[in-house]
């Protein structure tokens, strides 16, 4: 099972690497460049002309032998080979051509047949050459027939250093068309310029460099995500045990609480029963003086201060208020807190009293 995953993965990294090039591939915006070989190892370097844009003149280019150094260029070439995407059109004498006659089902695998049976068609295995084939043609019946086209690969890779060398961005490499005889009727069949195989070269995006950093990336994404889970494991279990405790806190703490308000309501409702019972209501007190004080005495001020209290008001015998405040069972130690005064104005004695209040329920005076 982990080896299904691991190729499925690596398939889908592809595929995706595949996209990312094409995509970049079709975003460039420098025009091809062709090299057409005329004779052995010379060749015509032409530009793809592209509107609005200079094209600079053909220019003759010779594949120095052995361990020559590689031909100069016009200077402007040099600018525009840089990155650029070079065509070579080989001569087809470079190649060996072996027809291929296979059932017309097989067109899906042909590829992959003609890989697999390269060592017979050719001198040459998979890896030693470089090989392509033509479109293939229905010949009779449910059969095809297609060229094989191979040449040896150590041939073909001082091209391949003659475009690093100009710092191009990839090379592709085609096979220059020829006519070939059908083993049956003589018949010539036109071939079209084959493509063999494109590269690209070094600082140019590859299917499989961005094959290896889309690993990478996927692999430092699973290490992040691997230790993002670690950790949150940790630290939430951690969260959770001080959560634990806080609510244990917090229960224990309105226990507590709930405790100490009963207590204090309590003590609270004593305190206000006791001064309930020791303290008379003011409607009383004002009901006890309104029996007490004579009809010709009113008063102008009232104020009840815990066990204390005090009348200012007007009459005609203030001292005889005194002996009748103390004969009261609600009053005791009546005496005078300020000088009773007398003016024109007044029709009687301005008088400032002060009394203790004693707890009485009855109903007498």
């Amino acid at each position: 099972m982990s080896t299904r995953v691991r190729h499925e993965l690596a398939a889908w990294i592809g595929s995706v690497a595949e996209t990312i090039v094409a995509a970049i591939g079709r975003l460039n915006i420098r025009p091809g460049i062709r090299l057409i070989e005329t004779e052995r190892n010379v060749f015509i370097m032409r530009m793809v002309a592209r509107p609005r844009r200079p094209v600079p003149p053909d220019c003759r280019v010779r594949l120095p032998d052995g361990h020559e150094a590689f031909p100069a260029l016009p200077e402007s070439w040099k600018t525009v080979l840089r990155g650029s995407r070079i065509e070579v059109v080989l001569r087809s004498d470079r190649f060996l051509w072996r027809p291929l006659d296979l059932p017309k089902r097989a067109v899906e695998f042909l590829d992959a047949m003609i890989r697999s049976q390269l060592d017979r068609l050719t001198p040459w295995s998979a890896e030693e050459a470089v090989f392509g084939r033509t479109a293939p043609v229905e010949i009779s019946g449910e059969r095809i027939r297609t060229m094989v086209i191979a040449a040896p690969r150590a041939k073909l890779d001082p091209l391949i250093r003659l475009a690093e060398s100009w710092r191009a961005g990839s090379i592709v490499l085609f096979a220059a068309p020829e006519t070939a005889p059908t083993p049956r009727d003589d018949r010539l069949i036109a071939f079209s310029e084959t493509r063999l195989t494109e590269q690209r070269l070094e600082g140019a995006l590859d299917v499989g460099r961005i094959s290896r950093v889309l690993t990478a990336l996927l692999m430092v994404a699973a290490l992040a995500a691997a230790l993002s889970f670690a950790t949150t494991s940790l630290l939430g279990g951690h969260l959770d045990e001080q959560q634990r405790q806080l609510a244990q806190k917090i229960s224990d703490r309105r226990a507590a609480l709930r405790l100490d308000l009963q207590g204090v309501d309590s003590a609270a409702l004593r305190g206000l029963m006791r001064r309930k019972q020791e303290t008379p209501a003011a409607v009383v007190l004002l009901e006890a003086l309104s029996r007490i004080l004579p009809d010709n005495t009113y008063v102008t001020e009232l104020r009840i201060e815990k066990d204390r209290m005090q009348i200012v008001g007007m009459t005609q015998d203030a001292p005889a208020l005194v002996k009748l405040i103390e004969q009261s069972a609600h009053f005791t130690r009546a005496t005078f807190f300020a000088p009773t005064t007398r003016s024109a104005e007044d029709p009687g004695e301005r008088f400032h009293i002060e009394a203790g209040i004693k707890p009485h329920f009855g109903l007498g005076t």
